[in-house]
């Protein structure tokens, strides 16, 4: 495995959604610090070509257009179902949500499919998979009752039917900020942020036991497994890799501790590896986004400690701020966000290897064929969706 690409000017987002069908990648809101979340204002929606690593986004409503486009939010999921992605609650600052959307990838259009049963309450913070034709939700933090969540609710995706599911064995913890994985029949469940209350008034508990529901007999099992293995954490990443779980990143809040490793887990040996990718990786960070595509896997987004000079914001931005600027060490002035996007390579060519090195020591270039030199601009050209942040001393000197 090789980190392949390393390019800045995406879209700079946290807490965000994203799915892959074909050779896009297709991102769903998320926050960014300074920007207006006390507002409805329509979901941003960006959009990744995998083969020349350009963003795009796609265009928003202007005005009342019949086009039933949801709010810009975070903490959301979205699942991909044929060439549809749907997707299932998230929140704003003042309001969480439990509607269901559709996205359309052929047209780039809205819908709000009509929906039956069980319907699950409002909620962030949520994980979800697709199994067969159905989609499955566990845990977040559930609005209404004001408390972790640990049920499982299935949406049929062919008659858009909800219920909440009777599971036999221990489930796991109530939690939010997980990751639910489907292998097989199986919906894997690892991380999140626990806590002794369930409400979000006690102590952060953050385990590392994998769980897994097989949704076939609707039965919860906890396999014992051998360390080596990753510390618990919350906000990280997680995909199906070939019917092994990869995860990336995340964060320990008891440790006060950001990641940036990559483990890998066998689901039927159930042991863990901890893989060391060449190349420069992202990193320590949470709440970024891990979508594969072929043999590539795409990170972007997520935020990171910050210990440089001070942010520049402007005093309206600050006023958007969920924390008084330098208050604590979990100010969102102590976080950077991060717009960048990295490459993971599974299989990297003997070309792609050169491409590399070439981009590494800044060879001369003059006399290449004009196929490689596209394929040097596409790796290391910055896209232009977000500019690059500024601090307070660059503005003093202009």
């Amino acid at each position: 495995m090789w980190w392949t690409v390393h390019i800045e000017g995406g879209p700079r987002r946290v807490n965000h959604a994203a799915v892959s069908i074909g050779e896009r990648v297709f991102s769903f809101g998320g926050y960014c610090t300074g920007d207006n979340y006390q507002e409805q204002r329509p979901i941003d929606v960006f959009v990744l070509n995998t083969v020349n690593f350009r963003w795009t986004e796609v265009p928003k409503p202007d005005g009342d257009d019949g086009n039933p486009w949801p709010f810009q939010r975070y903490g959301h999921t979205v699942i991909a179902w044929g060439d549809q992605i749907y997707l299932f609650g998230g929140r704003r600052d003042d309001i969480s949500c439990n509607v269901l959307f559709k996205f359309d990838t052929n047209t780039y259009t809205w819908s709000q499919p009509r929906v039956y049963g069980e319907q699950p309450g409002e909620r962030d913070g949520h994980s979800a998979c697709v199994i067969n034709n159905a989609m499955y939700i566990f845990g977040g933090y559930e609005e209404v009752i004001e408390r972790f969540g640990q049920d499982v609710y299935r949406l049929d995706l062919s008659s858009y039917t909800w219920k909440l599911l009777s599971c036999t064995g221990e489930p796991p913890v109530h939690r939010d900020f997980h990751s639910a994985t489907a292998i097989g029949q199986n919906m894997f469940i690892f991380g999140g942020r626990s806590d002794q209350n369930g409400d979000g008034t006690g102590r952060d508990f953050y385990s590392n036991k994998i769980c897994y529901l097989d949704t076939v007999s609707l039965r919860w099992f906890s396999p014992s497994i051998l360390p080596p293995w990753p510390a618990g954490r919350r906000s990280h990443s997680a995909i199906n890799l070939d019917g092994k779980l990869v995860i990336f990143g995340g964060y320990n809040g008891q440790r006060k501790e950001h990641k940036n490793d990559l483990w890998v887990l066998d689901t039927e040996t159930f042991r863990w590896n901890e893989i060391q990718a060449y190349g420069a990786g992202p990193n320590p960070r949470r709440r970024q986004a891990l979508c594969r595509v072929g043999s590539k896997i795409f990170l972007f987004g997520g935020t990171s400690p910050y210990t440089g000079p001070p942010l520049y914001f402007t005093p309206e931005q600050l006023s958007f701020l969920p924390n008084p600027a330098n208050q604590g060490e979990n100010s969102s002035t102590k976080l950077m966000d991060h717009n960048d996007l990295f490459v993971l390579d599974l299989a990297p060519s003997l070309k792609t290897l050169c491409l590399i090195q070439v981009e590494k020591h800044k060879l001369n270039i003059e006399g290449l064929p004009a196929t490689i030199l596209r394929e040097l601009y596409y790796m290391s050209e910055s896209n232009a969706i977000s500019k690059p942040l500024r601090t307070v001393e660059s503005l003093k000197t202009g």
